[in-house]
């Protein structure tokens, strides 16, 4: 296969075992800072998705909650694809820092009455979301924990 420019498209999809975290790329600045984006991936690639709701309201509480965990956190995004997110942290690549962030945040989900900026004026679909929706995917991910380090199946 060809090697493609954007990382994960030369990750080999049919080998990965979801959910975990794991270092997708990094790129370092002029001034030596680096930027390390993870793969946080939730959901098995080509066999189950998020769905737009609840996935839309995670991505809120997530990016609402994310920087509470971590002072570097220069972007939590969804992928397309609705089976993860990717996380860009600045200098900061520890596994278990990454997993203490995601965790803290998973719970706060849970803890949740509302989804931050859920409404037109914040928010460009407003009427697509599902708080029910994102704590079902914050459950689901949190109880796979303890194989977040594990990317590939045997």
């Amino acid at each position: 296969m060809k090697k493609m420019n954007v990382e994960s498209f030369n990750l080999d999809h049919t080998k990965v075992t979801a959910p975990y975290i794991r270092l997708a790329g990094t790129s370092e600045g002029e001034h030596g800072d680096k930027i390390f984006k993870f793969d946080l991936r939730f959901c098995q690639p080509n066999k189950e998705h998020m769905e737009m709701p609840g996935l839309h309201s995670i991505e809120h509480l997530m990016a609402e909650n994310v920087r509470n965990h971590h002072d570097r956190v220069v972007d939590i995004s969804p992928m397309g694809c609705q089976t993860g997110f990717y996380l860009s942290l600045l200098n900061e690549d520890n596994f278990d820092t990454v997993k203490n962030i995601l965790e803290n945040t998973l719970n706060d989900v849970l803890e949740a009455t509302e989804v931050p900026a859920c409404n037109e004026v914040q928010c460009g679909w407003a009427a697509s979301h599902s708080l029910e929706g994102a704590k079902e995917i914050a459950k689901k991910a949190l109880a796979g924990k303890d194989e977040w380090h594990i990317v590939f199946s045997e």
